[in-house]
């Protein structure tokens, strides 16, 4: 495991600033000990430094994973978030949108959230924002982006997207052998 690099740490920080905005200070400077990012092969990993320092003596060749991994890169340098950082995003989530029991399974099968299906939506959300998604009994099933703002998603027709799909609950069974 590495460090990341300065364009590494940029494109990190910025795609968990969509979601948790200033709050993403609360992830490096925690009150019970230090936490860091780290790179192995093209997943970047959320680990305590105490963890870190531990792992030193594995090998680089059988250390498989260590921390909780946020996400990887692809072969073009892009930035995407798994579902495994959803505990940590959901927390610190700026904008958060509750949807209704109907729209719950038809969410987790990877599909976008409509109006018919969101029960509630942060005020003042802007177009294009990343948002966690909930069931209305405040469990965190995924993330996403808003395809329209709060004010203006109130005047669209029950079938309108609302929310655009990026993950969810459902790929830890859809998607198991790619994850980690």
């Amino acid at each position: 495991m590495r460090p990341l690099t300065e364009e590494e740490s940029k494109a990190v920080f910025e795609k968990l600033a969509n979601y948790i905005g200033k709050n993403l200070i609360h992830l490096i400077d925690r009150k019970d000990e230090p936490y860091c990012f780290r790179l192995q092969k093209d997943r970047v990993y959320y680990v305590s430094e105490s963890s870190m320092r531990l792992s030193i003596s594995v090998g680089r060749t059988n250390l498989i994973s260590l921390g909780t991994c946020f996400g990887k890169f692809s072969k073009s340098g892009k930035f995407k978030l798994h579902i495994t950082a959803l505990d940590y995003i959901a927390q610190y989530a700026k904008y958060k949108v509750w949807i209704k029991p109907n729209g719950e399974m038809p969410f987790l099968y990877g599909n976008h959230v409509v109006k018919a299906h969101v029960g509630r939506l942060t005020e003042d959300t802007p177009e294009h924002q990343g948002v966690v998604v909930f069931s209305m009994s405040d469990i965190p099933l995924g993330f996403g982006v808003t395809a329209r703002s709060t004010i203006d998603s109130r005047k669209l027709d029950p079938t309108a997207i609302v929310v655009f799909h990026q993950a969810d609950v459902g790929e830890y069974l859809r998607d198991e052998e790619t994850l980690f």
